[in-house]
């Protein structure tokens, strides 16, 4: 699973079909593509679309339309991206939601759990209104985030508008997707955590250090805590 992962990461558009060619390249055995297919649903990751099914839909609870077609983002708080990621252990796994400000990528505030429900993300989300509010609040339809605990934090502020992507729609959350990226190409695949502890411990460290110190290109060579705070922070 974590070879499916590494290569599922940095080739999202491979299927089971390429992922198990990959495989047996890495390996030099041939690997079971209908095997490679159960583990990916497992994980909760397919072709096409990069973006992990972690957040599972509920037909139940209310949708939002999505806001962001052709708006320009040009300023800190204007929109907040939340979105949800599996996060590798030695033997098992864990979900890893972030809140992040799209203007300078800055990470507001995340959330470290072993189970896929809502409380996780309700925490992510009132640590992140605790430092300031979006005008537009931006997820996926996944339950967590459709769940009436969840939008009742967000009703409770008139002035924050509520967006949901299409579903089916690739880039509609690109930057959380960047940021998952980063934080598995830089982070987990260089780490073999053997302990929530342990791991919690180690993507604090890491988001921190992405915060405060890791520059990006699209941002001008600045860090997002530059950015979101308009100036120069001492490192």
């Amino acid at each position: 699973m974590h070879q499916i992962d590494e290569i599922w990461t940095s080739a999202p558009f491979y299927g089971s079909r390429k992922i198990a060619k990959e495989l047996s390249r890495r390996n030099g055995t041939p690997v079971n593509r209908k095997r490679v297919r159960r583990l990916m649903r497992v994980m909760g990751i397919e072709a096409i679309y990069p973006k992990p099914k972690t957040s599972i839909p509920n037909h139940q609870h209310r949708v939002y339309p999505y806001l962001l077609t052709g708006l320009s983002i040009t300023r800190p708080n204007q929109v907040w991206g939340i979105d949800i990621t599996y996060i590798r252990m030695h033997q098992s796994w864990l979900y890893l939601a972030a809140l992040m400000d799209w203007f300078s990528r800055r990470v507001l505030s995340w959330e470290l759990s072993d189970r896929l429900e809502a409380e996780f993300c309700i925490r992510t989300l009132e640590e992140a209104l605790n430092q300031a509010l979006p005008d537009i609040h931006n997820s996926d339809q996944g339950s967590q985030f459709t769940a009436d605990e969840y939008l009742a934090i967000l009703q409770a502020y008139p002035d924050i508008k509520i967006s949901m992507d299409g579903r089916g729609r690739a880039f509609d959350n690109i930057f959380n997707e960047r940021l998952w990226r980063s934080v598995k190409q830089e982070e987990v695949y260089l780490k073999d955590y053997t302990s929530f502890k342990q791991a919690k411990e180690s993507l604090a460290g890491y988001l921190n250090f992405y915060n405060q110190e890791r520059i990006h290109q699209s941002l001008g060579y600045r860090t997002p805590a530059e950015l979101y705070f308009g100036k120069q922070t001492d490192n």
